[in-house]
């Protein structure tokens, strides 16, 4: 049978890891699961916490940590490192995104339409957000459309899935939140097959820990660029 493996970053998230993972558990799919869990040495005790889970789960779930703080993209790299499944998917570990989801998004991939499918927020109409966050979105989506020759919705969404195989083909090095226009333009070079699907989406407010700010947002402009230009 194949396999999916969920990576989920995490950095001081206490509040919903528990939640999210017994979400992310209860999803039914036709595929095994492996659950990649990657903590950018947070503060808030969920460091602590992960190492109760790691005791009590099965082995389909991992916990690996950092030492130091890194930023989501260097999470997600040492959690790909540990990928096993023949897809991978990117689940953050806040409640923004609905694991009810991966049945759908998984199935253009199963079904050989797509070699990589991103969840869009904004396909079925603008969804629970920042009105300053939905509109840095739709700006940055609508430059690395342009750059990379793509026609995507939303390329700043959490929820990504892919081949394994095909992530495993090249090298990514952003260590925040460049990861997003990275891979997409890694993958726009590959000619990669993309689809997107509508999700479900409950965006937080930065009081609620949301973590991503306007420099990360400035910056990834200059990501688009460079990732399709001069890596």
């Amino acid at each position: 049978m194949k396999k999916l493996s969920i990576v989920i970053p995490v950095y001081n998230e206490i509040e919903t890891l528990e939640e999210i993972l017994s979400q992310v558990k209860a999803v039914e799919l036709e595929l095994d699961k492996e659950i990649i869990l990657v903590d950018d040495c947070s503060t808030d005790g969920t460091r602590e916490l992960l190492r109760e889970i790691q005791q009590r789960e099965s082995d389909n779930v991992s916990v690996h940590s950092h030492s130091v703080n890194q930023g989501k993209g260097a999470a997600l790299r040492t959690g790909f490192q540990f990928v096993t499944g023949d897809l991978t998917i990117i689940q953050d570990a806040d409640l923004e995104y609905d694991p009810q989801d991966y049945p759908k998004l998984i199935r253009p991939i199963l079904d050989s339409e797509a070699d990589v499918v991103y969840g869009s927020r904004f396909t079925a109409g603008r969804k629970t957000a920042l009105l300053s966050s939905y509109l840095a979105n739709r700006f940055l989506t609508f430059l690395s459309n342009l750059i990379n020759g793509l026609s995507l919705t939303d390329m700043e969404t959490c929820y990504k899935v892919f081949r394994t195989e095909i992530l495993q083909s090249f090298t990514l090095t952003s260590d925040r939140f460049g990861f997003e226009p990275e891979i997409t333009a890694k993958l726009a070079k590959r000619k990669c097959r993309f689809m997107e699907v509508p999700i479900t989406y409950r965006g937080r407010h930065f009081t609620e820990g949301k973590k991503i700010g306007w420099r990360d947002g400035v910056a990834a402009v200059g990501h688009i660029i460079h990732f399709r230009f001069f890596d």
